[in-house]
C-alpha cells in the first residue's frame, strides 16, 4: 500500500519504546524517515528499471538561433529523452534527432560553429550542464542551433522535492520496513554515547534495502532481457 510518514511514526515509536512523543518529536522522527526514503530512491534510480520516469509535454523547447533549451523543469535529475514533439508523418521537425554528446567532443564543437539548422533531418547535439536539482535546473547546451523554434518531448528523471509528513512516500516496492528501520536506527544515535546510528537497525536497513533492489530489479517478465548487439541492425 501506499504509505504516509504519518502512518510510519506509530511503527518507528514502537521499536524505540516510546508509544507518546518525550524524548523524539513526530518532526525528528520524519526527519529520519525522510532521510531513508533519499537513500532509497538514490538506489532505485540506478536500477534504470523508470520508476520515475516524467515526460513533459508542455513546457520545454529549443527557441530559435539559441544554444540552451528553454522551459527545462527545475526538478531535473537525470535526463532520458529529448525529442521533437511534432512526430508525425508530415510534421515539420519528425527526422529530427537530439543525440547526448560531451562538450567538448570534436563534433560538438564543429556544430557549434555552424549556422542555424532547418529542424528537419538534422542532429541536435546536447549536454547537460550546471549543478542541476536541487540547486537549479541544469542548463542543456545545444548545438548547432536551429532556424526556427521547435517544442520538444522531454523524458527525465525528478527529484524527490520536498516531503511533508502527509505525503505518501515515493518509494515502491514495499519499502516500509527498510524506512522504518533506518528511522530508527538514526533516532537510536541521540541516545547512544558516540551518536552513531544504531550498528543493529543499520544491519536490517541493508538487509531490506538489498531485498528490496532485487525485487524492482526487473519490471516485465514476459521475456528475457537481452542487451542489443554492435551493429545489429544491419545482420543479415
Amino acid at each position: 500500500m501506499a504509505t504516509t510518514g504519518t502512518q510510519l511514526i506509530p511503527s518507528v515509536r514502537f521499536h524505540l519504546n516510546e508509544v507518546t512523543a518525550k524524548f523524539w518529536t513526530d518532526a525528528e522522527l520524519f526527519g529520519w524517515i525522510d532521510k531513508g526514503v533519499r537513500d532509497l530512491w538514490r538506489d532505485i534510480v540506478d536500477l534504470k528499471q523508470e520508476h520515475y520516469l516524467t515526460i513533459d509535454n508542455t513546457n520545454v523547447s529549443l527557441p530559435a538561433s539559441t544554444t540552451s533549451l528553454s522551459g527545462v523543469p527545475n526538478d531535473v535529475h537525470k535526463v532520458y529523452m529529448i525529442e521533437p514533439r511534432d512526430v508525425t508523418e508530415t510534421g515539420t521537425s519528425r527526422r529530427l534527432i537530439f543525440t547526448p554528446l560531451p562538450y567538448k567532443h570534436p563534433r560538438f564543437a564543429q556544430a557549434r560553429m555552424l549556422p542555424a539548422v532547418e529542424p528537419e533531418s538534422n542532429t541536435i547535439y546536447y549536454d547537460v550542464t550546471k549543478s542541476g536539482t536541487p540547486v537549479v535546473a541544469p542548463t542543456i547546451l545545444v548545438a548547432p542551433t536551429v532556424s526556427r523554434a521547435v517544442n520538444l518531448s522531454f523524458s527525465y528523471v525528478p527529484s524527490v522535492g520536498i516531503l511533508l509528513v502527509s505525503d505518501t512516500l515515493p518509494i515502491p516496492g514495499e519499502a516500509d520496513n527498510a524506512l522504518i528501520a533506518w528511522a530508527v536506527a538514526f533516532a537510536r544515535a541521540k541516545e547512544r554515547e558516540d551518536r552513531s546510528p544504531d550498528p543493529a537497525w543499520i544491519e536490517i536497513y541493508s538487509s531490506e534495502k538489498q531485498h528490496l533492489m532485487q525485487s524492482l530489479g526487473v519490471r516485465q517478465l514476459q521475456e528475457p532481457v537481452y542487451v542489443d548487439a554492435n551493429f545489429e541492425q544491419f545482420w543479415g
